[in-house]
């Protein structure tokens, strides 16, 4: 075998070696572009490591840098490629932790792939040895890259048009036990719950297709269900059947059988189900008319610790680029995590056109979403028949309130269960508009309605002493 003896000589400037990261890429005179996609990082160093030089390590491995000097670096223009780590800030209140501001150049990312910009962002560089820990907090999206995906659907206006309801939050229940009914039983609750009152019921997210259920059973008796409380009610109903599956084609195939039984909405799980098959699927979902409800089995994975992952804050920017009418945000007053200033700060990413900086919320960035439908928050997580005042509240009309035991748990059975969550809602939303104090009166609205709902009274006898007390993991 023989060897070319040509040998390659660097042009005059390249020095191999190691060098400090922030050499090339730690630029605080440098202003960010319009164009410029903006990344917030919160990060530890490691000890010894200048906050300065850690920060600029995650500029260069997150776009085009690597430990030592490469010859190939000479073949493209760095300066118009690389990450530039622009703002190093201490975080207040806490020992050796920074927030890093990094802007990337738009060539960085494919056009309409959040799998390609999370790849990008956080896809090697969370590894990096420098560093003692590393959040993504926030990006800011540039209307230019905004413009190449579609976003969601359908979004909030055109979902109420579809189903002909507005002026209140929407209702929704979680089908309970989670695991082990039957289709037919299955099919059974559903009914009892949109009979009821509510608006939608919905699968959990581990239900896709097991031996005690295959989804395509489920699929037929649930939209006999749907119809069946329809034709009683004179009310539009939905249930979320959940398409999330082991291959893309089977998701395709279950979307698609869906839609031949004109069901009116399906799921998926947008983390486990992956970004690269949510978009596929809500592009299905908008040329063929089905909403669809994103659930995020995974997220707190990701997200919960406060110094390492990604905030959901982020993950919800994602979503709405990938595609989904609807998002789960947790509740601030249920079982789940959230403290309130940065669950509505997370929430008005999803379904508001234009959110200003709010560092008190953790917004770090403008963000102007060009006209991209929005996205309904979906509260769901241990939230019963008390919290509606508070909910009503913090929410407002554009949400769906999901009431999982809260429904199925009433002692009279789901569809009195039902009935009570429609009546303190409306109650609630008839106190709001006549300009009563929610926080202040709701347990007054609510004790006034009870004495002319049965149902209600029995819900708020049974669940007055029930509270979930414990401080919030995610703040500022």
């Amino acid at each position: 075998m023989s060897y070319s003896k040509t040998q390659s000589k660097a042009k005059a400037g390249y020095d191999a070696g190691v060098q400090d990261y922030k050499l090339k890429y730690y630029t605080p005179d440098y202003t960010p572009r319009d164009t410029d996609l903006l990344a917030a990082f919160r990060f530890v160093p490691q000890p010894g490591v200048p906050p300065e030089e850690a920060a600029a390590a995650v500029a260069a491995e997150s776009s085009t840098g690597t430990w030592t000097t490469v010859w190939t670096d000479l073949l493209t223009d760095l300066d118009r490629y690389k990450g530039r780590c622009y703002d190093v800030e201490p975080v207040p209140n806490e020992d050796n932790q920074y927030i890093a501001y990094i802007a990337y150049p738009l060539d960085l990312f494919e056009e309409g792939s959040v799998t390609n910009l999370l790849t990008s962002l956080v896809g090697n560089v969370f590894g990096f040895k420098a560093l003692r820990a590393l959040r993504l907090e926030d990006i800011r999206v540039p209307i230019a890259y905004l413009k190449t995906f579609q976003g969601p659907p359908h979004g909030i206006q055109v979902e109420r048009d579809k189903l002909n309801k507005y002026g209140r939050p929407l209702l929704g229940c979680t089908i309970k036990p989670k695991l082990g009914l039957s289709a037919k039983n299955y099919g059974r609750a559903v009914y009892e719950c949109l009979r009821g009152g509510l608006d939608f019921t919905k699968d959990d997210e581990n239900i896709n297709s097991q031996p005690f259920m295959r989804w395509r059973d489920r699929f037929l008796f649930v939209q006999e269900a749907i119809e069946k409380a329809q034709s009683e009610t004179g009310e539009i109903k939905g249930h979320y059947l959940n398409v999330t599956a082991p291959t893309c084609e089977q998701m395709m195939e279950r979307a698609a059988f869906a839609k031949e039984i004109g069901t009116p909405i399906i799921m998926h799980d947008f983390l486990t189900g992956g970004f690269t098959a949510n978009t596929t699927l809500a592009k299905y979902c908008r040329d063929n008319g089905l909403l669809l409800h994103i659930h995020r089995a995974m997220h707190a994975v990701i997200d919960r610790q406060k110094t390492h992952g990604i905030h959901f804050r982020v993950l919800a920017k994602c979503l709405r680029m990938s595609g989904g009418d609807h998002l789960h945000s947790g509740t601030v007053v249920g079982k789940l995590e959230g403290e309130k200033g940065i669950t509505m700060g997370f929430v008005d990413l999803m379904r508001e056109d234009h959110i200003e900086l709010d560092r008190s919320r953790g917004i770090y960035f403008t963000q102007d979403w060009a006209s991209m439908p929005g996205v309904l928050p979906v509260a769901s997580g241990g939230i019963h028949v008390w919290h509606m005042p508070a909910l009503v509240e913090i929410f407002g009309d554009d949400s769906c309130l999901q009431f999982g035991g809260g429904t199925l748990g009433h002692p009279w059975g789901a569809a009195p269960g039902a009935t009570a969550n429609r009546v303190a809602l409306e109650a609630c939303v008839q106190a709001r508009n006549e300009g009563r104090d929610m926080m202040r009166e709701g347990g007054d609205i609510l004790r006034e309605a009870g004495r002319w709902s049965p149902e209600l009274n029995a819900a708020l006898e049974l669940w007055k002493e029930i509270k979930f007390e414990f401080e919030a993991m995610d703040t500022v």
